[in-house]
């Protein structure tokens, strides 16, 4: 009971300071219960409501292709992995996807892929103004991995408004043993820097679970995304996925996900949450979950349904198979069975 006492107490810090050591972090991680998550989620909710009310943004996800030249370990689009049925989108699906997601109230569209070099930095330039064009009330969030300063420069000139990279895992060790020797923890982080500089709202994230994961390592990821102070942090568990290197390993666990969900929406109280579509992948009602401990958005899925299939990141993905409509409206649905509704607005983050 001691030691519950004293967690309640870090968690009373937190709420109060914004901030704890390293030590602190890992104490409270490793020494989490059940009972001090729903204390944390209670503090999480009242922080949330304070800032953003009951209200749930959208954002429509266009997922425009899958081939990658990374071969990241834990990635199911890895370059390495020749059972991938690859695709890209030509520039006249995606602007469909958009105009479907229009009609159905959506004011951000996400546009994420692998790293794919046949998207040069002037097709994308050539993309963001169309869409910035046809949809001048909507923002435009890229996430399509590491690139210059220059390109994103570039991106951010012709109308994207956020963009989101993951750093993935702040400790260099741990990030050499998820992926390839070509990509390392400071190159990744740089680019974060770069973006926020530029201009951009920023949104990073890890994966909760990865392979050798320990809590000293979530405690590094916390005073970094501190320090970074960014607009979006997006997290979920690790699932791992049948043609990867981890293929055998666990996968990471809602509980410990929502824990870090609550944490974060006390360090940084305005900051854009997502519920995100793994954690619905590991627990039927996860999204929900992820919003009653702290989260305040949700990404419904704009891609074309022939293709939804083939961007698996991780296995047993969920909503593979729905249109954009079912996707819209089933989310609507689930927020309003636990008090919350869906705002079609663009959404913008208030931690600036």
């Amino acid at each position: 009971m001691k030691e519950d006492k004293e967690l309640q107490q870090l968690i009373d810090k937190l709420h109060r300071e914004r901030n704890l050591s390293h030590a602190e972090w890992t104490t409270l991680i490793a020494g989490r219960t059940p009972e001090l998550a729903e204390y944390l989620f209670s503090l999480a909710r009242e922080e949330r409501h304070q800032y953003y009310g009951h209200g749930v943004y959208v954002r429509g996800l266009i997922e425009f292709t899958n081939y990658c030249r990374n071969d990241c370990l834990y990635c199911g689009i890895r370059k390495s992995n020749l059972n991938a049925n690859r695709y890209r989108l030509t520039e006249e699906e995606i602007l469909s996807c958009c105009q479907s997601g229009y009609s159905l109230g959506f004011r951000t569209f996400v546009l994420q892929g692998g790293e794919d070099g046949f998207y040069t930095d002037d097709k994308m330039v050539h993309l963001i103004r169309k869409i910035k064009t046809l949809y001048p009330d909507c923002a435009i969030t890229l996430s399509i991995g590491e690139k210059s300063r220059e390109s994103y420069q570039r991106f951010f000139d012709a109308g994207a408004d956020r963009y989101l990279l993951r750093h993935e895992t702040y400790n260099e060790e741990h990030y050499s043993r998820l992926h390839p020797a070509c990509l390392n923890a400071k190159a990744r982080q740089q680019c974060l820097w770069d973006l926020k500089e530029i201009g951009y709202q920023v949104g990073t994230g890890f994966m909760v679970g990865s392979p050798y994961q320990t809590p000293e390592h979530l405690a590094e990821d916390m005073l970094f995304i501190h320090d970074l102070n960014p607009h979006m942090v997006g997290i979920g568990p690790f699932i791992p996925h049948h043609d990867t290197t981890f293929a055998n390993e666990p996968a990471g666990t809602l509980e410990l996900t929502l824990f870090m969900l609550g944490l974060i929406r006390l360090m940084i109280p305005k900051v854009l949450l997502p519920a995100t579509t793994a954690l619905g992948t590991i627990h039927p009602r996860g999204r929900e979950m992820g919003i009653q401990a702290g989260a305040n958005v949700v990404m419904p899925n704009l891609s074309p349904t022939s293709v939804r299939k083939d961007y698996l990141l991780y296995d047993n993905k969920i909503c593979t198979g729905d249109e954009a409509a079912e996707c819209r409206h089933c989310m609507e649905r689930r927020m309003e069975s636990i008090g919350y509704h869906v705002v079609t607005s663009r959404g913008d983050s208030l931690n600036n």
